[in-house]
């Protein structure tokens, strides 16, 4: 719905047309935006549908994330397959760590930290 003092006030992006927000009355909904619903397949060949804001076609998302299976999904069903991006992927603390510090700064570290531990005499040998 449009509001006067704002275009979007009462409409999330998604919503399937003719809803109405449910804390307002039926009878005092503005005009209605047109929406369009896209799909797209993931390579297991998921589809998924949302919902947009009529929008021109260069605005429309190309790729979009699989709800079933969270794959990235195209517009085109003939070409599901994307090309690989080599992704680095998760890592764990201890590997950004190993990235910035060399095996030699690790034993330095590891030996201050049992000095330390045997000063205070939490830790013997």
């Amino acid at each position: 719905m449009v509001h006067a003092a704002s275009g979007f006030r009462g409409t999330r992006v998604g919503v399937a047309e003719g809803s109405a927000p449910r804390i307002q009355p039926n009878d005092v909904v503005g005009e209605r935006l047109p929406r369009i619903r896209v799909s797209y397949w993931c390579a297991k060949g998921h589809e998924t549908r949302p919902v947009f804001i009529k929008l021109p076609e260069d605005q429309i998302p190309i790729v979009w994330d699989c709800r079933r299976c969270g794959g990235t999904a195209t517009r085109d069903e003939a070409r599901v397959e994307l090309p690989h991006h080599p992704e680095e992927g998760y890592k764990t603390h201890l590997e950004y760590v190993k990235e910035r510090r060399s095996s030699q700064d690790a034993e330095d570290v590891l030996a201050g930290a049992l000095e330390r531990l045997r000063a205070r005499g939490t830790f013997s040998d």
